[in-house]
C-alpha cells in the first residue's frame, strides 16, 4: 500500500485545523531576521500545495516537488490568482534536481519524517545543491517523543461523505510510527473502501543537525516557539554555507 493514494483527495478537507497562515508567517520572520533576498523558493514535499499557493500569493515564486503523483494533482487544480504560477515537479526528495538554485528550501508537515535516515544524506546533499549560498533550509518534524505518545491510538476523521479510520503503532526496531489507514467515501448509495498505509521515522534533532552540517550547512537551530509546537511540533533552520 503507497501513501497519498486515495487519501490525496480528501485531505484538505481533514487538515482544514492546520494553521497555514501561521507557518507562512514564521518562514517570512526567518527570511527578515537572516536579511537576505528570497524570491525564488522550493516547497519540498509540498502534497496538495497550500503552502505553496500562499507563498505564491504572497509575491515568492515558487517551485514545489513530491513524490505523489496524486498530492501533485490536488495541487496544480487549486486556482489561485498568482502573477507566477508554482512550477510542479513530481520528484522523490532522494532525486531532488532543479534547474537552478533558490534563494530558500522549506519543507513542512512532516514531510521530513517521511524520509528514512539512510535516506537524509543524499537528500541534504541535494538541497545544498539547489539552495544557492547563504540561502536557507527550514523544516518541520514531530519529535520522536511525540511519536511515542501516540503509539497503540486509534483516532477517527469523517465528513458527510467520508470516515477515516487510523491506528497508530510504534516500532521500535525500525524507530518508526506506522499509520494504518482505512478510507470510506460514499459513492451514490455505496460506500467504497481504501486503504493506505504511511511510515513517519522519528529523527532526532541531534542527528539531523549532525547530518546538515556534514551536508554543508551551519547556523543550526531548534526552534520550539513555532506553530503547532504544542502538538509535538518542532522547527529546524540552517543557513547553506557560502562555499
Amino acid at each position: 500500500m503507497n501513501a497519498y493514494g486515495p487519501l490525496a483527495f480528501w485531505y484538505d478537507r481533514l487538515t482544514l485545523d492546520i494553521p497555514y497562515e501561521a507557518f507562512v508567517d514564521f518562514y517570512e520572520k526567518e527570511f527578515s531576521a537572516d536579511g537576505g533576498e528570497f524570491k525564488i523558493l522550493l516547497d519540498l514535499c509540498c502534497g496538495t500545495g497550500t503552502l505553496t499557493w500562499l507563498l505564491a500569493e504572497r509575491g515568492y515564486e515558487m517551485i514545489a516537488a513530491d513524490a505523489s503523483p496524486d498530492m501533485l494533482m490536488q495541487a496544480a487544480s487549486k486556482a489561485a490568482e498568482v502573477s507566477v504560477p508554482p512550477l510542479f515537479l513530481c520528484q522523490d526528495a532522494s532525486a531532488l534536481d532543479l534547474y537552478g538554485t533558490v534563494d530558500a528550501a522549506v519543507c513542512s508537515l512532516d514531510g521530513m519524517n517521511y524520509i528514512p535516515e539512510s535516506e537524509l544524506p543524499e537528500v541534504f546533499h541535494r538541497l545544498h545543491l539547489f539552495v544557492r549560498p547563504g540561502g536557507l533550509l527550514i523544516f518541520d518534524i514531530k519529535t520522536p517523543e511525540w511519536f511515542r505518545s501516540v503509539d497503540g491510538s486509534v483516532s477517527v476523521d469523517e465528513t458527510e461523505d467520508m470516515l477515516c479510520l487510523w491506528r497508530a503503532e510504534f516500532d521500535t526496531e525500525e524507530n518508526a510510527i506506522c499509520y494504518g489507514m482505512d478510507i470510506f467515501s460514499k459513492s451514490g448509495s455505496l460506500w467504497r473502501r481504501d486503504s493506505e498505509e504511511h511510515i513517519e521515522y522519528a529523527h532526532s534533532p541531534e542527528r539531523l543537525a549532525e547530518l546538515l552540517e556534514i551536508a554543508g550547512f551551519e547556523n543550526v537551530r531548534l526552534c520550539c516557539d513555532c506553530p503547532q509546537s504544542d502538538g509535538g511540533r518542532l522547527f529546524i533552520t540552517a543557513k547553506r554555507n557560502g562555499v
